[in-house]
């Protein structure tokens, strides 16, 4: 899973696109590669032995002695062919993948929705199903007894709802109809209900449901109403009157209005992760509420709403350090074939990554909560950032012991062997049999995954496996040679090439500079060619640039040329870094 951050901008009451019919069912191609088909892996999910990769939608089955593409035109739609995986659910046989993109026609490339890839027989076919948005006429937002309007009552056209002491209008709601702000950041689906869970950022929290006696999914994502800023819980026997938007006006944001993280626990325990805070709805939250006829004896209809309970930063021991809640893992622990409380089958811990929002007191932090978010323990707090968790699975054979948890962030791989209360972390990462195969030291660690024979790590520079706990390593990288046998449109003959280009300082961390040299003086210029770095460099065919300059500042957006001095020759090349 990948949280990258980006501006908040909500400029949704513009037009919507227009979304062509697409042709959902048909044939999916698997098509061998060599590996994950870029070096940026920012989601890892598994089912058993078989792991799935993106931001390209790979998987392998036999450890990566094998890998395939999945070459759907679900995972390119009309609406963004250059969509990748923001996030990825797998339960059993069913496969979930939120797909987004950087929408090139707004300057700022603003992280955008693309709408949904999903599988019922472990990715043999697939359908896909539209972004999580509304439509222009969405202003209004039923929720238990702001069912009711006066209006509405005046004129004898709906009645009563039992459970209601008294009535209030519906929620005030703005549509977000465009995708800019509302990629899929994360996703879970409820295997026991068939729901389908969406943190969405500035479209919020959303569902989307089986048709009652179909097999088919509603045609439209249901918005969650979660509470709002001012309230730490809200109820459906409750009346309320306050927006329903990602911004109360235009200088003040709703905050947990934002979705970011979610999750559906093994107790049908719904956690709604936002910047600010994370929301819990379990099972006895749910409200039935039946709606009567105007003689108010015969009911003829019943609204279903959940209460939800908002735990943020309080600057407490059992608050959260921090309010933007990144990423929720579920940690399986004892016997699934005893109830879950029983002592053979104890609650599985939640755990919670935490960013700093918006206090100066906030911190970056891993949480967990043990009894079901009465209670919240900070267990890793410091400037330390993390976008996802792992755990070793029963069984395992990968080096790990039950109760191991990992953690992705900035600063590498962390694992903890005692439920949290001490952790190594791991930076160096070098291929095991090929030592001159390594990870930069700077790329970010953004995903992980435990298989049983395997410890999967993703990487903004590749992908790692581990078969002995995070000791050695074996490194799956994308290398395009600058002469290959085979030449192609894609991978042509070159002396020199950067990669990824354009370039994005924030995002990538850094650029691969590719030569055919064993050793070279790497120079950059700006456009009008003044001297802006020099890298002396005697690693062999590649160096990296983090986009400073030699004074440690960041550089402006722009073209860039590169010069790599090397065995008497200079090799030159370009570089667009746009952030």
């Amino acid at each position: 899973m990948t949280r990258p951050l980006f501006l908040l901008l909500f400029s949704m009451a513009v037009a919507a696109p227009a979304l062509a019919q697409f042709d959902a069912a048909r044939a999916q191609d698997l098509r061998p590669v060599s590996g994950p088909q870029r070096n940026i892996v920012d989601n890892l999910d598994a089912e058993g032995d078989t792991l799935w990769a993106g931001q390209q939608l790979t998987f392998t089955a036999d450890g990566g002695a094998s890998w395939f593409l999945v070459d759907d035109d679900v995972l390119t739609p009309p609406i963004a062919p250059s969509a990748i995986v923001y996030s990825l659910d797998i339960e059993g046989p069913n496969i979930w993948v939120g797909l987004g993109f950087q929408d090139p026609a707004i300057a700022s490339r603003p992280q955008s929705a693309a709408g949904f890839a999903h599988s019922e027989d472990g990715g043999q076919t697939w359908t896909y199903e539209f972004p999580q948005l509304d439509q222009p006429e969405d202003t209004l937002q039923v929720y238990g007894c702001n069912a009711l309007t006066p209006e509405a009552l005046e004129t004898g056209a709906l009645n009563p709802i039992l459970g209601c002491d008294f009535l209030a209008p519906q929620l005030p709601a703005l549509p977000v109809i465009v995708p800019q702000q509302s990629p899929p950041f994360d996703i879970d689906f409820d295997p026991t209900t068939g729901d389908v869970w969406v943190a969405g950022f500035a479209s919020g929290i959303r569902r989307l449901s089986l048709l009652p006696d179909s097999n088919a999914y509603a045609p439209s994502f249901e918005r969650i109403v979660l509470p709002p800023d001012t309230l730490d819980a809200i109820s459906p026997t409750q009346p309320y009157f306050f927006p329903l938007a990602p911004e109360v006006n235009e200088n003040e944001e709703a905050l947990n209005f934002l979705g970011f993280s979610v999750l559906v626990d093994e107790t049908g325990t719904v956690w709604a992760g936002t910047v600010a805070g994370v929301n819990r709805s379990r099972p006895e939250d749910v409200v039935e509420l039946v709606v009567f006829d105007t003689t108010g004896t015969v009911p003829i209809d019943t609204l279903v709403e959940r209460g939800w309970q908002r735990t943020s930063f309080d600057g407490t021991s059992q608050g959260l350090p921090g309010d933007w809640v990144i990423a929720i893992e579920e940690q399986p622990v004892g016997d699934e074939t005893f109830a879950v409380g029983t002592p053979e089958n104890p609650r599985n811990p939640v755990w919670l990554s935490v960013w700093r929002a918006s206090e100066p007191s906030e911190r970056f932090a891993l949480v967990v909560t043990k009894d079901g978010g009465e209670t919240f323990e900070p267990v890793l707090v410091g400037g330390r950032r993390f976008y996802d968790l792992a755990f070793c699975p029963d069984g395992a054979t990968s080096g790990c012991t039950p109760g191991t948890v990992y953690a992705a962030g900035d600063d590498g791989l962390f694992i903890s062997d005692d439920e949290g209360r001490t952790w190594r972390s791991v930076r160096d990462f070098r291929d095991r049999d090929v030592p001159g195969r390594f990870v930069s030291r700077d790329a970010r660690v953004f995903a992980v995954a435990a298989t049983p024979s395997a410890l999967w790590v993703g990487t903004g520079d590749g992908l790692l496996k581990s078969e002995d706990g995070g000791v050695t390593w074996t490194v799956f990288r994308v290398d395009v040679p600058t002469s290959p046998a085979a030449p192609t449109e894609r991978a042509p003959e070159v002396e020199t090439y950067a990669y990824p280009n354009p370039f994005s300082p924030n995002a990538d961390t850094f650029v691969r500079i590719r030569y055919d040299r064993p050793t070279a003086r790497i120079r950059i210029f700006d456009f009008a060619m003044n001297l802006v770095r020099t890298i002396s460099s005697a690693t062999p065919n590649e160096q990296v640039w983090d986009g400073f300059d030699d004074s440690g500042n960041r550089v402006a957006n722009g073209v860039y040329f590169y010069e790599v001095d090397a065995a008497g020759e200079s090799l030159r090349g370009k570089i667009l870094v746009l952030e």
